[in-house]
């Protein structure tokens, strides 16, 4: 037998740019990460994953009133059928969807450690179980009742609901968020009686947002909180699908013995870890950034029970909440974006109404579709009915035929003009069913249907009637999940806007201020002293070391040292060594190269100027915040080169406008500071013209108040400085006479 050859094909080549083909491919993952993965439809609330994750566990007979499966079963189901994903990311989604501090209303009973507010992962699935909740169940009712269409799965081997029927507000109730690609979603949850209260509002006449927010105050979030956000916010994000809550933990002061108290916090914000927020307020407090606060305890059982201890009884809790509110997340924004996939396919932004008149229109659209499928049903039982009581009227006739007949069913039904539906039932009839109780019981029933029938088709053709069994099921909703119920009671409270604090006040109290005196050795070595007014006895210096800076500062300031390199460096006043020893090597903290001397350290303040200057003589006006370095290399001031180096940096003080410059050839000159350009950073303006030497000091001053400078144990005053008034870069002329030999000013 000859071999077959195998078919050529012949390559295709397409002619296409780049640029359109990386569009179409990135526009088709776009779409398909919006419709497929991250935006919820706003008929039923779900996403695919969620969506295929409920009808599994129904497909496998997982009802409250059952047993639970192990959650591995529900998962493998999911990924086999429906979801082909990974199986964390599915076990992931249904672990949320059981968690009754991440979703208002659980659509999962889960069995087993499905973690905890504390941020603690479930337990892997092969030990954990679940089953559907009661909301679960509203939400499928129907699906077996042509409520909704359904589709093939990814293999075409199953088929699943496109959208579920959902009796259940759950786009609301529960809430909804995800990232797609160019888009997200955020919408957080609301309370079942108030969407309930909201919907039967809507059905009975046109209602604004405003009226919604009377009706639904706000969002109610599982983890309960108070929110404080103007009414008048809450309007708005209604009318636009966007909008931000402003939500705060819930407190109350417990007192206790010789007038001390302590603060409880019993209800943290949505989505808020309680391990970190306790870790976060600890660190304030070991950090000194709170100075009212004392301590931190987690006394958490079953309910949240977090207990703030003041440092004393004279602390006022409003103000120490505030401090909280500000630095932890005691009070957090939920950023609310309504983006939603409008039938399933379109995804749009949403106002409130819009949202709740969409899931009124499915639950219209599926009371048609299940009332038209119930109609099939009773129309076919009505049939298979009437010819059953076709037999009783003539039994003799049609037991004659069955018996003496070769084809029966072609006989009867052309004897007594049945259908073909009604002989097959006839011939399927058991015996025992030919008495006369059976034929009293099939008459009953055949008028109850024929009721039931004329009701399902009034039903279907009005719209009136359609409203008023969907208002029906909403009352009947409400009661279930009423805030008479556990499930049903607001939990987030609708507190008042807080009034505006005074922010420095606030800022005051929470940074735990202490004197300190910072002393740096001529050699280097730098420490933080408790307190000020520092014998200089009791300090410590190695041997041949001694005192160069001494500065009185707060743990809050910060200390700003030059470099003969002209960069700056900052240290915080609390990062500083304790006073204890010798301290440590100023190189430790600063990456102070170690051919850099220090020129300088002074306190910082941001409202302060300061002229630095080379000893060539260069130099300029530099404000005091330009000069704040953020990280331990420092920041480049004064630009050096060569053998040059940055030798001064005095502060400006108010009001001085003169400024004296003294060279090392013993020459001075004095000219208006104004003549001296202020800059971020450069090498500077001649400050002196010199031929020889350099810079060797120089002095601002006020000029009514005359210039003054060292002489011997005292001071005298030149008051007549004309003799020395001239431009910058200019020589000068010898001092006074007894001016220091050190050409200082002292």
């Amino acid at each position: 037998m000859a071999k077959k050859e195998s078919p050529v094909i012949e390559p295709q080549i397409i002619d296409q740019g780049m640029g359109e083909i990386l569009s179409e491919r990135y526009l088709s993952y776009a779409l398909s990460t919006i419709m497929s993965r991250s935006l919820p439809d706003v008929r039923d609330g779900m996403k695919p994953v969620h969506r295929r994750l409920l009808y599994a566990m129904h497909q496998l007979k997982l009802s409250p009133e059952n047993q639970p499966k192990k959650s591995a079963r529900v998962v493998g189901d999911v990924i086999g059928k429906y979801h082909p994903h990974g199986d964390s990311s599915v076990y992931d989604a249904m672990v949320r969807l059981a968690q009754d501090f991440n979703v208002r209303y659980p659509l999962v009973d889960g069995q087993g450690n499905f973690g905890n507010i504390d941020g603690d992962n479930a337990a892997a699935m092969r030990y954990t179980e679940s089953r559907l909740t009661a909301v679960s169940i509203l939400m499928l009712e129907g699906i077996d009742q042509d409520a909704v269409d359904f589709r093939e799965t990814y293999d075409g081997s199953e088929n699943e609901p496109v959208v579920l029927p959902g009796a259940f507000p759950n786009i609301l109730a529960n809430g909804a968020t995800g990232i797609a690609v160019g888009m997200a979603t955020n919408i957080p949850p609301f309370n079942v009686d108030e969407l309930c209260e909201a919907s039967l509002a809507l059905l009975e006449g046109d209602v604004d947002a405003k009226a919604l927010q009377k009706i639904i105050k706000g969002p109610d979030f599982p983890t309960g909180g108070t929110l404080v956000e103007p009414k008048e916010n809450i309007v708005k994000a209604y009318e636009t699908g966007r909008g931000a809550f402003r939500l705060r933990a819930k407190w109350e002061r417990e007192d206790l013995k010789r007038g001390t108290y302590q603060i409880v916090i019993t209800e943290i914000p949505y989505q808020v870890q309680k391990s970190r927020l306790i870790e976060k307020i600890a660190d304030l407090v070991n950090e000194r950034k709170l100075s009212m606060l004392d301590d931190v305890r987690d006394e958490s059982a079953e309910d949240i029970r977090v207990v703030l201890v003041p440092k004393s009884g004279n602390v006022e809790p409003e103000l120490l909440m505030e401090a909280l509110y500000r630095a932890t997340d005691l009070e957090t924004r939920f950023n609310m974006n309504m983006n939603v996939l409008d039938g399933g396919t379109v995804p749009r932004v949403m106002s409130l109404k819009e949202v709740l008149q969409a899931w009124l229109a499915h639950q219209q659209e599926v009371l048609i579709r299940r009332s038209s499928f119930r109609l099939g049903k009773v129309l076919h039982r009505l049939e298979v009915l009437e010819g059953f009581l076709t037999v009783y009227l003539n039994v003799d006739k049609v037991i004659k035929i069955i018996r003496t007949k070769d084809k029966p069913k072609e006989e009867l039904i052309k004897e007594f003009k049945l259908s073909e539906v009604q002989a097959e039932a006839i011939l399927n009839m058991r015996l025992r069913s030919l008495n006369k109780l059976q034929e009293i019981e099939l008459q009953g029933e055949h008028d109850e249907l024929s009721k039931e029938r004329d009701e399902l088709e009034k039903l279907i053709k009005s719209e009136a009637r359609q409203w008023t069994i969907i208002k029906k099921q909403i009352k009947s909703l409400k009661e279930m999940f009423g805030k008479t119920t556990d499930l049903g009671k607001r939990r987030t409270k609708i507190g008042k806007t807080p009034e505006p604090v005074d922010i420095e006040s606030l800022e005051e109290a929470m940074i735990d201020k202490e004197p300190i005196t910072v002393i740096c050795s001529s050699k280097g070595w730098v420490k933080a002293m408790k307190g000020h007014s520092i014998d200089p006895k009791s300090i410590k210096y190695k041997d041949g070391d001694r005192a160069k800076f001494i500065i009185e500062l707060q743990t809050t300031d910060k200390v700003m040292i030059f470099g003969s390199n002209g960069r700056f460096y900052t240290i915080a006043g609390d990062k500083l060594p304790p006073g204890r020893g010798f301290g440590e090597p100023l190189r430790l903290m600063v990456d102070l190269p170690n051919d850099a001397d220090i020129v300088d350290m002074t306190l910082y303040n941001s409202d302060k100027k300061m002229v630095v200057a080379s000893d060539d003589g260069r130099g300029f006006i530099v404000n005091m915040s330009d000069t704040l370095a953020q990280t331990k290399s420092g920041k480049q001031i004064l630009n050096v080169s060569g053998k040059v180096e940055a030798k001064f940096c005095k502060p400006l003080e108010a009001g001085h406008d003169t400024i004296a410059v003294i060279g090392k050839n013993r020459k001075m000159i004095v000219f208006d500071l104004d003549q001296i350009p202020e800059m971020a950073k450069g090498k500077g303006v001649i400050l002196q013209k010199y031929k020889d030497g350099g810079l060797s000091d120089f002095k601002t001053f006020k000029w009514d108040e005359g210039l003054t400078y060292k002489y011997g144990s005292g001071e005298t005053i030149v008051e007549d400085l004309n003799p020395w008034i001239g431009l910058r870069a200019q020589a000068g002329r010898l001092p006074p006479n007894g001016f220091p030999k050190s050409n200082k000013f002292g």
